[in-house]
């Protein structure tokens, strides 16, 4: 009988520790779970398609010149869209990622239309795009950067912008090594003239 009793309270004791540790399992998920504001979701839905335009136009680009920059960062404008995706998708949010050059924003659409056009013309009016879009790029982020508070956004926007000073840095130079230059559309000269000063950097 005492055995039989030992046996009863060891198979309790087991049924306590896998209660506690299923509740345990489950805190972590709510933990893991993503709280957004509605300009926080606006800000992240808005970016994810800046990505996207900055990715398809460097897709269409790079159709059409061999050995320039394009090949490289289309990839990475590709991992910046995978990770606003995945924000959206921690706070239940299912984004819908269009086709290849088209845009739910309309003014994306309109610069996506305006930028593939303006990249046909030449290898120096492709490679002044890449860098008008990486401009642009940097301060978008900037500006929504300063509505939100959230760790995880401002994480991914850093790592962002850190990727788009890089990429920035990569298309100047491929203008001045065939004799052209890049005039900042949206950063300021000195924000730009920094960002030129810099050397490429290690993002996440």
């Amino acid at each position: 009988m005492k055995i039989v009793k030992k046996i009863s309270i060891l198979f309790a004791l087991i049924s306590l520790v896998s209660v506690s540790n299923s509740c345990t399992n489950n805190t972590d998920d709510d933990f893991n779970s993503l709280v957004l504001e509605q300009q926080e979701k606006d800000a992240l839905l808005y970016m994810l398609e800046e990505e996207k335009l900055a990715r398809d136009t460097y897709t269409y680009l790079d159709s059409k010149y061999s050995n320039t920059p394009f090949g490289n960062i289309k990839k990475s404008e590709q991992s910046h869209m995978n990770a606003i995706e995945n924000l959206l998708i921690k706070a239940n949010e299912n984004p819908t990622i269009l086709p290849s050059g088209v845009f739910a924003n309309q003014d994306l659409q309109n610069l996506y239309n305006q930028l593939t056009a303006e990249g046909s013309l030449s290898l120096i009016k492709a490679l002044q795009v890449g860098a008008t879009i990486e401009d642009l790029d940097i301060v978008d982020l900037e500006k929504y950067k300063a509505t939100t508070t959230n760790a995880s956004i401002l994480n991914v926007f850093n790592s962002l912008q850190c990727g788009s000073r890089n990429h920035l840095r990569s298309f100047v130079s491929a203008i001045a090594n065939i004799g052209g230059s890049y005039t900042p559309q949206f950063l300021t000269q000195t924000e730009y003239n920094a960002i030129l000063a810099g050397n490429q950097e290690q993002c996440n």
